[in-house]
């Protein structure tokens, strides 16, 4: 029998909030996404101003930090020509992401969920998912 670990909506709701937090912060209305472990939709939210084209790729970058159990930025690097996981963005029907903006969220070792964020630049949507990272990092070891 498996035993598995998951997030909850009221834990969804907190990444989403610590994610809203630093988006409003520094004035970047993002769309923002969080998933179980298996890359499922849990929560959702689209700050007033988020780009309709950041929904799906929220989603999806939250969908590939769960299944990968790596953040997106790191699969950039291995996805260029050449590279091992070359061609990985082209999977599952294009819904693997190399672009920063994706994190897994670890419990006690383990994955238990994603996050991703969409709308500003790489940089910004990796800034954004971290800071909901860490609002609820208290919880999580």
């Amino acid at each position: 029998m498996l035993t598995i670990t998951r997030l909850d909506i009221d834990e969804a709701h907190a990444l989403i909030a610590g994610a809203r937090a630093k988006a409003t912060e520094i004035e970047v209305p993002m769309c923002i996404a969080v998933t179980d472990e298996s890359g499922n939709l849990i929560a959702f939210e689209r700050m007033d101003g988020g780009k309709i084209t950041s929904i799906q790729l929220a989603i999806d970058k939250a969908f590939t930090a769960a299944g990968v159990k790596k953040s997106t930025h790191a699969l950039a690097e291995v996805n260029q020509p050449g590279m091992p996981a070359h061609g990985l963005s082209s999977t599952l029907g294009g819904r693997m992401v190399v672009i920063a903006g994706g994190l897994p969220v670890h419990s006690n070792g383990e994955v238990i969920g994603g996050i991703g964020v969409s709308s500003g630049s790489p940089a910004q949507d990796q800034e954004v998912a971290q800071a909901g990272i860490d609002a609820v990092s208290k919880f999580y070891s």
